[in-house]
C-alpha cells in the first residue's frame, strides 16, 4: 500500500512539474474598434430577417445614419436604416443595422421596427432586390469623379448617402449627399445602383 501510495505521489509531482514547465498563455488581443460598413453591405445584413417578416419584400429605401463613434471611409456609415415594401401585406417596415450599440432606439445587429400602411403614392417606388448591384463606396467613387471642384470647397463636410427609385431617374439610384440629410445638402450627386454610371448633380 505504501508503495502504491508513493508511486501516486511521483506521478502527481511530475504532472505538476510538467505544467510548471509550460509555456504560460498568451495575452488576449486588444480588440478592434468597430468599422463602418457600405449600404449594401448592411441590406444584405438585415434582408434576411426581413424576409422572415413577408418572403415578398422589395426595397423601398436604404439610408446612412451617421455615429461619432465610428468613422468610416467614403460611402460607408456606422449604421444604416433599411426599409422594405411587402405587396401582399400592403405594408412597409423600417429596419436598422449599427456596428455598435448607440443612443435613442439604435442597437448593435439588425433591429425591426414597426409596420406601417404602405402609401403607394409616395415619391419613393418599391424596387427588386437584384436591382441593388453598385455598392455605395463605388457610388461614392463615381460621384467624386465628377466633383474634385466641389470636393475641395466641401472637405469635412458630413456626408449622407440615400439609396431610392424615384420618377427623377428610370432606375435604382444613390444620392450623394454632401450634407447631413437632403434636407441640408450643400451638394449632391446621383449615380445608378445598377450600372453604376454618373446621373446627375445638384448644387
Amino acid at each position: 500500500m505504501t508503495k502504491c501510495c508513493g508511486a501516486v505521489a511521483i506521478v502527481v509531482v511530475a504532472l505538476l512539474t510538467g505544467c510548471s514547465d509550460s509555456t504560460p498563455p498568451k495575452p488576449k488581443e486588444a480588440a478592434k474598434p468597430p468599422e463602418a460598413v457600405t449600404g449594401r453591405y448592411a441590406f444584405y445584413q438585415v434582408y434576411g430577417t426581413a424576409r422572415l417578416w413577408a418572403p415578398d419584400v422589395q426595397g423601398l429605401r436604404v439610408a446612412s445614419i451617421p455615429l461619432n463613434d465610428v468613422k468610416g471611409g467614403p460611402g460607408e456609415s456606422g449604421a444604416w436604416e433599411v426599409t422594405f415594401v411587402s405587396p401582399s401585406k400592403s405594408k412597409v417596415r423600417a429596419f436598422t443595422y449599427s456596428v455598435i450599440e448607440a443612443g435613442g432606439n439604435l442597437h448593435k445587429g439588425v433591429f425591426a421596427g414597426f409596420e406601417e400602411n404602405f402609401n403607394a403614392a409616395s415619391q419613393a417606388k418599391p424596387w427588386p432586390i437584384v436591382a441593388l448591384k453598385t455598392d455605395s463606396d463605388v457610388a461614392y467613387q463615381t460621384a467624386a469623379k465628377k466633383s474634385a471642384d466641389a470636393i475641395k470647397k466641401l472637405e469635412g463636410s458630413p456626408m449622407f448617402y440615400l439609396l431610392e427609385q424615384t420618377s427623377r431617374f428610370p432606375d435604382l439610384a444613390w444620392r450623394i449627399v454632401w450634407g447631413e440629410s437632403v434636407s441640408a445638402s450643400k451638394y449632391s450627386v446621383f449615380v445608378d445602383a445598377s450600372t453604376g454610371e454618373f446621373l446627375d448633380k445638384v448644387r
